[in-house]
């Protein structure tokens, strides 16, 4: 990695030392990320952060216990950043999953600048904040700029299956008349706050009044993952139309994380569509649901793209949801490392790309 900070790094890495990576949550996502850190010869696990040390857990606890994995790492979870980094003997880059709102992850993007560290958050907002944010967005900018270090936003969706892949299969267009993407998937890899945005568990009235109140959001990122389309393409979004009905269960449902009986909420149906000039030129589909097999849903992704040519593609079942966010998430820190300063998006780095020297059991089992 060539890029240097002006601030000068707490730990200048050669080309074959690996990565020193701080985890910043350890959650659901946070646990299969630990997995991935842990299983690359390429990166190297020196720390982790999560609330939960704080809260219920003495300071020094192996992030094992508290990520839930199979084995002792040697690695201590820390209730503050600042001591994450003390324990670590220096850091490169924070894997940030804590929030799905750039307004929250805001604080701790800055704590990470001060720290002198790169950021891959899993922040669906963050994969592009200037949709919803813009002030924000600039903020976070600027002062990465000036930090010399580089913040990305990403995930499986948004990130990658309702945007990037999609822009990168119009890569082999003459021209983009419309866009049309379904994402069909499974919510049960997820943990507790993903059930509740998603109204999981509720009755229908109580969905429709937390929909009402904002507490029930659905799919957070269609605004992102269409202006971030919409600005591949060169073209300017005038409107975003969005819809959220619940997909209400016909049987009794469980995860670890929620249970669901007959007649009530298994997830949203959420649905978007972006206008230019009254015109529709996006529209996106994502109904997601806990455990659809339960009812014969299969899960998958689809999407058409209306042009010259018409492509279209399928894939069944969906890109696993869980996995695949904690894979692009590891999967970007080397580009990341390598980018400009700033606030980024995935438009500004290279194609992702995964590993094939990871130990596969490793991931797998944690």
């Amino acid at each position: 990695m060539t890029r240097m900070s002006p601030t000068a790094p707490l730990v200048q890495r050669s080309q074959e030392e690996p990565v020193r990576v701080i985890l910043w949550g350890l959650g659901a996502m946070g646990r299969l990320m630990a997995r991935m850190v842990l299983a690359d010869p390429d990166l190297k696990l020196v720390g982790a952060v999560s609330r939960r040390v704080s809260e219920s857990r003495a300071a020094g606890t192996d992030i094992a216990e508290v990520a839930g994995l199979n084995r002792p790492t040697g690695i201590a979870a820390s209730p503050t950043l600042a001591a994450a980094v003390e324990k670590a003997g220096g850091a490169q880059v924070v894997l940030q999953a804590t929030s799905s709102l750039a307004r929250e992850c805001a604080p701790e993007l800055q704590a990470c600048l001060e720290h002198d560290l790169d950021v891959v958050s899993i922040a669906e907002e963050l994969a592009y904040p200037w949709a919803g944010n813009p002030k924000l967005a600039d903020r976070l900018d600027e002062a990465a700029r000036e930090a010399g270090h580089t913040i990305l936003g990403t995930g499986v969706n948004p990130g990658f299956v309702l945007d990037t892949l999609i822009i990168v299969l119009t890569g082999v267009t003459g021209h983009v008349a419309s866009v049309y993407a379904r994402r069909v998937n499974d919510l049960s890899p997820f943990g507790p706050t993903v059930m509740r945005t998603q109204g999981v568990g509720l009755s229908v009235d109580q969905f429709r009044e937390k929909v009402a109140d904002g507490t029930v959001v659905g799919h957070i990122g269609f605004p992102e993952s269409m202006h971030l389309i919409a600005k591949a393409l060169g073209v300017r979004l005038t409107a975003i139309e969005q819809a959220r009905e619940p997909i209400v269960s016909k049987v009794r449902r469980q995860t670890p994380h929620v249970l669901v009986e007959p007649g009530y909420v298994a997830g949203c149906r959420h649905t978007a569509r972006g206008l230019v000039g009254g015109k529709v030129f996006i529209e996106l589909e994502h109904p997601q649901q806990v455990r659809p097999e339960a009812e014969g849903v299969q899960t998958g992704d689809y999407i058409k793209i209306a042009g010259y040519p018409d492509i279209e593609i399928k894939t069944a079942p969906e890109i696993p949801g869980g996995i695949a966010t904690a894979a692009i998430a590891v999967n970007m820190i080397k580009p990341v490392l390598e980018a400009r300063p700033g606030l980024l998006t995935m438009l500004d780095l290279p194609i992702p790309r995964g590993s094939a020297r990871r130990a596969a059991a490793v991931v797998a089992d944690g």
